[in-house]
């Protein structure tokens, strides 16, 4: 979800007021929004397990689920955010939410293993609409009116966590699949009919169009460097070529973005204050959130038999994360705040911190419940400001009609990031098994893997320094000149 504060909203041009009759209802259906999109990224994977039971399937064909939601995320956070600068708002709600029910409802009718990889590959196209509220809000809110809205907006973020993780764990235990993707799929049409409902009509925020071939090449290198993230531990070698295959092509994308007269982002933006920096932060806080999530799982449901672990369930593992998901609702109205008085590398550096902190803490500090409840705190206030302040320096530095634009552009580093920390993870943990057990990693590999994933929140810092250095008191210039 776009994470920005009501400088960022209100700097646009041409906002329209509403009436008070309309900013309740358009506060309560946004975050509505963004809570089921955000819910169903973190709801599929606590279900591998019950996937490879009906379905009698194994762990390869199991993890195919989460690859297909990725790459159909990949897709989705490229277009979505885009179109909607140059389709009306209404009607990128509609294709959304139509998306998302069919999702839900081609599993839960069919009940086959091809359903489920179609429906989770639309499922993470669509929950890119977690994107869509920060661009009509800025469209229809002004002034207080929009700082309260992004303040609900955070609070569904946090929301949508704590709904996905104990919503997975909670259908293991009680519920078939199909009667969750049935109770998914009324979810989403009950959303998209709320949103059709309060949101008003608008004519498109851009004249400009879309470059078909520039879409579609940013869709295929995304979807290789994601693909190759996803399968490194199964395909081994062959991901490193596919890995390349999709930098080279990225490289290339870029290059040819520059001289094309219908870009799919305006990168001119990266080079505003801070603009690299913030999306450089969002890739790394991505793979920070990636790589602690599965230590975490991997670490309290392997069965205490092999020298280590809970053997707990999803659900308890779900739990052991709730503090991760709950200190998301501390964090981010301060550093929006300070993000607002043009202090970002402060807000990005106190999140990478605390980050780091956390997977500090972890790495020698995991035998015992109390000590997840913290390190997971420490995790989840850090990566909440990071995101409040990766989102909100694209949105301070773009007019309103590029709201969506300077919305996907983290996201997609973001998405590329929690890969890539998922891929690193995954990869250290296989390193070593036990020899009477084959497949379960060694305990000393989760010291490695979380200590290697502190060193994300390193980068971070390395890149908030670089611009400061570079930019000294640009962005805060930039902050007084839009008062």
């Amino acid at each position: 979800m776009p994470r920005a504060n009501e400088a960022v909203l209100s700097a646009g041009v041409d906002v329209a007021s509403q009436p008070s009759s309309k900013r309740s209802p358009l506060i309560s259906v946004s975050a509505l929004l963004c809570t089921v999109t955000i819910a169903v990224n973190f709801m599929l994977g606590p279900l591998l397990p019950l996937m490879q039971s009906q379905f009698s399937i194994g762990v390869s064909a199991a993890t195919w689920v989460l690859t297909a939601m990725s790459l159909g995320s990949g897709a989705g956070f490229v277009l979505i955010p885009r179109l909607q600068d140059i389709v009306d708002d209404r009607t990128m709600l509609l294709w959304s939410g139509v998306l998302l029910t069919a999702g839900a409802l081609i599993p839960a009718i069919a009940d086959t293993y091809p359903a489920l990889l179609v429906g989770s590959a639309m499922l993470g196209f669509g929950s890119a609409a977690q994107m869509l509220p920060l661009g009509f809000l800025r469209r229809h809110l002004s002034g207080a009116s929009v700082a309260t809205a992004v303040s609900v907006l955070i609070m569904a973020t946090g929301t949508g966590v704590v709904v996905g993780m104990v919503g997975g764990g909670l259908t293991v235990k009680y519920l078939s699949l199909s009667t969750f993707f049935s109770i998914l799929a009324a979810a989403f049409a009950a959303t998209t009919a709320a949103l059709l409902a309060v949101v008003p009509r608008s004519r498109p925020a851009s004249s400009a169009r879309i470059g078909v071939w520039g879409t579609a090449w940013m869709i295929a290198w995304v979807t290789l460097v994601l693909l190759a993230m996803a399968q490194i531990s199964v395909w081994g070698n062959v991901c490193y070529l596919i890995l390349a295959i999709g930098v080279v092509a990225g490289v290339a994308w870029v290059l040819a973005q520059r001289r094309s007269t219908a870009p799919v982002f305006d990168l001119a933006m990266l080079k505003r204050p801070y603009a690299t920096t913030a999306c450089v932060a969002s890739f790394l806080f991505g793979a920070v959130d990636a790589a602690f999530v599965l230590l975490v799982t991997y670490y309290t449901q392997s069965p205490s038999e092999v020298g280590y672990g809970y053997g707990t369930d999803a659900l308890g593992t779900s739990l052991l994360m709730l503090p991760f998901a709950l200190t998301m609702f501390i964090s981010g109205k301060a550093a929006e705040r300070m993000v607002q008085q043009g202090r970002p590398g402060v807000v990005l550096a106190a999140g990478a911190a605390l980050c780091g902190l956390g997977l500090v803490w972890l790495a020698f500090a995991h035998d015992h419940t109390w000590q997840y409840l913290v390190g997971s705190a420490l995790v989840g206030l850090g990566s909440r400001a990071g995101y409040s302040g990766s989102f909100a320096v694209p949105q301070l530095v773009v007019d309103e009609n590029q709201a969506g634009m300077a919305s996907g552009i983290p996201a997609t580093a973001m998405m590329i990031g929690a890969a890539f920390g998922a891929a690193v993870t995954t990869t250290v943990l296989s390193l070593a098994y036990i020899p009477e057990v084959p497949g379960v990693p060694q305990p000393h590999l989760y010291t490695v893997g979380y200590l290697i994933a502190a060193a994300f929140p390193v980068g971070i810092l390395a890149a908030t320094t670089v611009s400061s250095a570079r930019h000294p008191g640009a962005f805060k210039a930039l902050m007084a000149q839009a008062a």
